[in-house]
This record gives structure tokens, sequence and C-alpha cells, in this order.
């Protein structure tokens, strides 16, 4: 049966290539004359986002999760795609796929977390809980120690671990950054979430802090996202990088519930409120609670291979390059639940994300192909696997690049179109970091238009998406994020479709496509960044992070 659906999955993949193919492609500037040199910007057509995005997106897919049959599909067609319009495989075994390990891990729902005298805490409901142990029985225990925020910032004089011994200990954090202070309106990025408030990075300074776990401690401000996004994203099958020898991990990582947190400290004898509010003050110590918290994570665990998908357009100076990237991957199928209504949907179609960062990128990729001539640089497209795991695919490519990471000029992320609307706006995150920023504004306002702030900086969108991998290794990267200024014939509603989107469909089964959904603004997007790809690739200069960017000293370190 499971080889009858694979063959049937196979075949709609080439028909449906063929029939979106079928009198658009053709090989590198088939479709322009030599005296119009540049992106073909007309073939970037809402109705063509909207082809691609209905496969994408489809059930047959399955969700996409990363070493299954449907993420397998989607694989295979960006390729097929990529082929069809002339761009040579980009991987460094001569293909189109540049195979990452990954590790599957599936836990059971059975998990429970105790902590001090009184009931356990239940899985889901309160508490949500993988392991970094890539093994089938993994357990944890030890004392609870309240850590703040867990930050080690030694450039803002900051260290919630001080003075602690947290070998064997279970770490107690909070998300999210210290907030500035009147005296330090810069602290920690200001009103800018910085990398030391991301959850990847509580694990991380707790594993290297010898904790034998790390509990994080969920509300809706701090994570910015409800606890349904942590119930949807660290449940069921979960994706990992292979474990390092000699690389500290931690046995347990877990979320729980604001409501089980004040359990657990009030267990304690302790107030959060309280603590919370001490930990908001440099000089904070951290505070054994006195008691145990343990759990034992049962798991399936299996090592695989899921694809990154590279394709080139090869430039007259091939030994530097700009590339484009978006995820393929998401979430996969929810498995089933009690109490489950018959025909419940339980596939996370990604719909918005990233079905529609991937139709755009293959219209941008269209319009490249077409453009009458060679760009001076390469333009690399890749499509990325496991993001949705923590940018596992962009940390392998950016670790294992095809090229050495001085030679990128530059890196256009696209993680979801804006289909709400036409907007004056194109907010590209990152741009102020770097000489890519002045290149985006230039361009912009010869088509009317401003490269937006972030409107969100507490959400640190900037850490989240797989440009960032990119531009820790030194390479100038900016992200399409979402616009504020909709210039349409009802802002209001447009407005209104975004937050929807955020508030009810993000990593859930409903991110479908929507007929209301209106493709001019993410037209007009992709048209910008054909324009501003083809830009970098043939500047006269390298562009470059503004020296005082952290981003920076890689590449610094590179040219001593």
């Amino acid at each position: 049966m499971r080889t009858t659906l694979w063959l049937a999955g196979i075949g709609a993949l080439v028909v449906v290539a063929v029939l979106l193919a079928q009198d658009r492609i053709g090989s590198p500037g088939s479709g322009r004359a030599a005296a119009g040199a540049g992106p073909a910007l007309d073939e970037i057509r809402g109705s063509d986002i909207a082809a691609h995005l209905k496969f994408l997106s489809d059930d047959l897919l399955e969700g996409r999760a990363p070493s299954t049959r449907g993420g397998q599909l989607a694989a295979q067609y960006l390729a097929a795609q990529l082929a069809l319009l002339g761009f040579e495989p980009g991987a460094e075994n001569g293909t189109y796929f540049q195979d990452v390990a990954i590790v599957e891990s599936i836990v059971s729902p059975s998990f429970t977390l105790t902590a001090g005298p009184g009931a356990p805490f239940k899985y889901l409901d309160d508490v949500v809980a993988f392991s970094g142990v890539q093994e089938p029985r993994v357990s944890a225990a030890g004392e609870l120690v309240f850590v703040g925020h867990g930050i080690v910032a030694p450039e803002f004089d900051w260290n919630d671990y001080a003075g602690a011994d947290m070998k064997g200990k279970v770490a107690l954090v909070m998300v999210n950054d210290p907030p500035a202070t009147e005296a330090e309106p810069q602290l920690f990025g200001g009103p800018a979430l910085t990398y030391y408030g991301r959850w990847t990075y509580k694990y991380e300074e707790a594993a290297r802090q010898g904790a034998a776990g790390a509990i994080l401690i969920h509300t809706d401000e701090s994570a910015t996202y409800p606890w349904q996004v942590v119930q949807s994203s660290w449940s069921g099958t979960q994706y990992s990088i292979p474990a390092v020898a000699g690389e500290p991990t931690l046995a347990l990582k877990a979320w729980v519930t604001d409501r089980a947190a004040r359990e657990i400290v009030k267990r304690a004898g302790r107030d959060l409120d309280e603590l919370r509010k001490a930990a908001l003050m440099r000089g904070a110590e951290p505070v054994p609670l006195g008691i145990d918290a343990s759990g034992t994570v049962v798991q399936q665990v299996q090592q695989k291979t899921s694809p990154n998908v590279i394709g080139v357009l090869r430039g007259t100076s091939p030994e530097q390059a700009v590339v484009y990237t978006s995820h393929y991957d998401h979430l996969g199928m929810r498995d089933p639940q009690p109490g489950d209504p018959p025909g419940v949907d339980r596939i996370y179609n990604g719909a918005t994300d990233n079905a529609s960062g991937l139709s755009g990128v293959l219209e941008i990729a269209q319009a490249l192909a077409r453009a009458g001539v060679q760009p001076m640089r390469s333009i690399y497209i890749l499509f990325t696997t496991a993001e949705e795991s923590g940018l596992l695919g962009a940390e392998y490519f950016a670790s294992d690049p095809v090229l050495p990471a001085g030679a990128w000029a530059g890196n256009i992320n696209i993680d979801s179109l804006n289909m709400a609307g036409p907007s004056r706006d194109i907010v590209l995150l990152g741009a102020e970091r770097s000489t890519l920023g002045a290149m985006a504004a230039e361009l912009a306002a010869e088509r009317g238009r401003v490269v937006g702030p972030d409107p969100e900086p507490g959400r640190g969108y900037f850490f989240r998406s797989d440009h960032f991998p990119l531009a820790k290794v030194g390479i100038p990267a900016v992200s399409l994020s979402d616009p504020v200024e909709f210039t349409g014939p009802d802002p209001a509603a447009s407005r209104r479709l975004h937050e929807e989107y955020n508030e009810k469909r993000y990593h859930q089964p409903s991110d479908e496509i929507l007929p209301t959904w209106d493709y001019t603004g993410a037209v007009n997007d992709m048209r910008f960044l054909a324009e501003l790809g083809w830009r970098i690739a043939n500047s006269s200069e390298m562009p470059a992070y503004h020296p005082s960017e952290q981003f920076a000293r890689p590449r610094q370190a590179e040219t001593r």
C-alpha cells in the first residue's frame, strides 16, 4: 500500500511539475532579449505563485516533515522545478540534494514531570518535554534552581548562573531578555529581542553550565506565542542533529505553562512573582528551590537523512555568489488524540509557512533564469530542510557550504509571503546591519516604496529563520518579514487577515490556502527581491556587515 501511494505521489509530482512548466520555462535567458538584461520581473505572477502553493500545501504531502514521504515529495518537486528552469545542480555531489543527517525522536505522551510533593504535571496540558540525549529511555532528576533568564553575557556584565554549581541540577528559566532600564535603555537590545532571549540559547547555556535539564516557563508575552504553539511545535516527532562526542547536552528539555510553574515554585515555599521581580536586576543570584524535579523521556530514536535542495545559475565569476533561502519542511501530521472527532484534520499543511515562501522563490528563480545575460556572481537557490526543528538544514549548509563563507555576497531569506494585499513598506530583517540595507533602500526609493523597520522587534524574528546560521558565519543576510503600511482598498482588513494568521493558524492544521488571499503584495515583494538579488550579484563591491556588528567578526577574522 505504501509503495502504491509513493508511486502515485511521484506521478502526481511529475504531472504537476510539467503542467506548471508548460509555456513558461526555458533555458536561462530564453524569455528576454539582451537589451533588457536583468530579471524578467513580469514572469513573477500571482497565478503562478498560487499554482506552486496549491501543490506544496496539498494533503498529498502530509505536512512535509523531514525524512518523510511528503517531505521527499516536496524536495523532488523543488529539484524538478529548478531543473526545468535551467538551474544546474548545486550540491557537492553533482545533484540537487545535499544530504543532512538528522535524528528523529518520537516522545511518548506518557511523559509526566514530577516536582516536589503533589501530583505530577501532565504532558501537553502542563508540560512538553524532549531530550538532547539520543537514546530510547532518558531519565533526569535533580534539584530545581531558579536562574532568572538563564543568561551569561559578559558584555552586559550579566550572569544569571553566578556562583551556582549546576552539575546534576535542573534549571528553571524565564524566556526572553531582561527588560531595558531608564539608566540602560539599550540593555539587551532595548525593545528588540536578542539571541540571549531565545529558547534555543536557554538550553545551550544550561548545557554549558553542566545542568541535567532545563525547564522553560511559558507565557504568551515572553514567548511571543500561545501555549498551543508550544504543544504543536515540541510534541510528537522531533528532529535534531546527531550528537557530537564531548559536546554538553541536556537529558531533559522542557516547557511548562505559567500555571504549572507557579505551582512548582509554590511547592518549594516560594512565590514566582517575587523571583521574577528579583531576576530583572543585574546581580540577582540563582535560587536553589530545595525540591527535586524528575522525568523520564521515552522515545523512538532513528538516525535519518533529509536533503537540502540546491540549484545554481552560474555567473561569469562563479567563485562568488548570492543565495536565496526558503525552507520546505513543516510539522507533518499530528498524532491521533483521544476524543478526536471523525475526520479531524491532522495535517499541518503549512500553506503560509512555508509553501508560500517556496512558491515565491521559485518565481524569483524563473525571473532570474530569463535575465538575458549571466550575472557576474553565481546565484544559488537553497531550499532547506528541518527549519522548524531548529534551522538544522541551514546550520548544516553554513558549516559545510558549497563555497567558502567569505565567498557569499549576500543571502535573501523568504519565510512566508504577504497574502494580505499590497503595501508601501517592505520589511527586511537585518537590513540595517550591513551594506545590503543601503542597496535595498535605493531600490525601494526607485519603486516608490520604503524599507520598513522590524514592526515587532520583541519577537526576535531575526534569530528565527534560515538566514541566521548564515549571518553567524559572516554572510550579509536579510529576511523578508510582514509589512505594516498596507495600501489596498481596505488596509484595516489586510491587517486583520495578518493578525488572524498569527493568532489562529500559525503552526496549526488550519494553515491552508484561503480564498480571500490577495497575491498582489507577494508579487510586488518577489519582484523587488529578484531585482535586489540581481544587484547584489552584479555589485562591483562585496557587501559587508557594518564593522560594529557582531556578525562582521567572522569575516574580519577571515581577512587577517
